[in-house]
């Protein structure tokens, strides 16, 4: 059942309908608007450590920004900070049900084409959202964790059975370094497609923008996360699940927010 849901294609460039029924109601026209048809695709990143949502010098930020600047409102990207995973749950509720504050139908639930990636304690919080969505019967197309570190209470070595495919990245030098290797709950509904490992000492980056106590005292943790060759990896296997044949960004450049005040 996941995997049937999780990776359907995208059938058409139609506007989410949520988009669409304010537009007929701003304009005043009578004409009920179209019953919905497609669940919109949606990219959640969520930031390690105490790293602000729209810091572009990070990687999270980074894959996000150049997403949606290619694919406009054709796929719905955001990025939050890691304590703030309750927040992206009730975003992704309303995008799949297209109103404020109403829960999606099992239909609409089904339908959803979510990926979710982070990084460290980030990737801990895509894991357990992804856990949070199984609760609610909504599949997930694919996580990916760079270096994950578990944050107390989460489980973020164990993919649940709602993720049709699970990829991790990490290294395993110093003081604080990745989980080396996740697992499925349930082979048979979810494939790992890798854990990858990374490493620096050969050849390290300097990863300029980042604190200075970040790259002394982080120095390898940091590495994997401004490493470009991990990172082209993670925006190859989240645009693999993408629409072949993006919408183009509305002119004056920007993505369009169906709930002001929910997303960033």
């Amino acid at each position: 059942m996941w995997g049937a849901s999780a990776g359907a294609p995208l059938q058409s460039t139609t506007p989410h309908p949520a988009a669409g029924a304010g537009a007929a109601r701003e304009n005043g026209e009578a004409t009920q608007a179209a019953a919905p048809t497609e669940a919109p695709y949606i990219v959640i990143g969520f930031v390690g450590g105490y790293v602000r949502h729209d810091n572009a010098v990070h990687s999270v930020v980074q894959v996000a920004n150049r997403l949606r600047k290619e694919y406009g409102p054709g796929v719905m990207v955001r990025v939050y900070e890691n304590h703030r995973r309750e927040a992206a749950h009730a975003a992704i509720l309303e995008l799949l049900s297209g109103r404020p504050g109403a829960a999606p139908t099992e239909a609409q639930r089904l339908a959803a084409r979510i990926i979710l990636y982070g990084h460290s304690w980030g990737a801990s919080e895509a894991v357990t959202l992804a856990r949070e969505l199984a609760g609610d019967g909504i599949p997930v197309m694919l996580t990916i964790q760079v270096d994950s570190v578990r944050k107390r209470g989460e489980e973020d070595g164990i993919i649940p059975a709602n993720v049709a495919a699970a990829a991790n990245f990490y290294q395993s030098d110093g003081l604080l370094h990745g989980r080396g290797q996740i697992r499925a709950a349930v082979p048979e509904r979810t494939k790992i497609l890798e854990n990858k490992q990374f490493g620096y000492k050969a050849h390290p980056l300097a990863c300029k923008g980042y604190p200075w106590y970040d790259r002394v005292f982080m120095k390898a943790h940091t590495e994997i996360e401004c490493d470009p060759a991990v990172w082209d990896q993670v925006e190859a296997l989240i645009r693999e699940r993408l629409p072949a044949k993006p919408d183009l960004a509305p002119a004056g450049g920007g993505q369009k927010t169906l709930f002001p005040g929910v997303l960033e």
